[in-house]
C-alpha cells in the first residue's frame, strides 16, 4: 500500500472525549501509531492541537455520531492559528 500522509490523524469523537490515533514514519520507515485520550473542553481541543502540531501532523479525519462533531469544527481556525 503507498503512503498518501506520512503524518495524519484520525478522531473518533465521542460526547465526552476524542480518541485520537496519530500516524508517524518510525524506525526503518514503518509507520508508528499512537493513541491518545483528550476531553472536548477547550483547554482539552488546545491540548490535542498542540500535541498535533508538534508531530507535525498535516492531516486530519474526523468520525463522529450526532452533533459531536461541532466543538472540533469551531475551533479549527484556533487550531490552524497555534499550527
Amino acid at each position: 500500500m503507498d503512503v498518501v500522509y506520512a503524518r495524519c490523524c484520525g478522531l473518533d469523537v465521542h460526547k465526552k472525549t476524542v480518541v485520537a490515533c496519530l500516524i508517524t514514519p518510525g524506525a526503518g520507515g514503518r509507520a508508528q501509531k499512537e493513541t491518545r485520550t483528550f476531553g472536548t473542553m477547550t483547554d482539552d481541543l488546545l491540548a490535542l492541537g498542540d500535541w498535533l502540531a508538534e508531530a507535525g501532523c498535516t492531516h486530519v479525519a474526523m468520525e463522529s455520531t450526532g452533533v459531536y462533531w461541532k466543538p472540533i469544527v469551531r475551533h479549527e481556525a484556533l487550531l490552524t492559528e497555534r499550527g
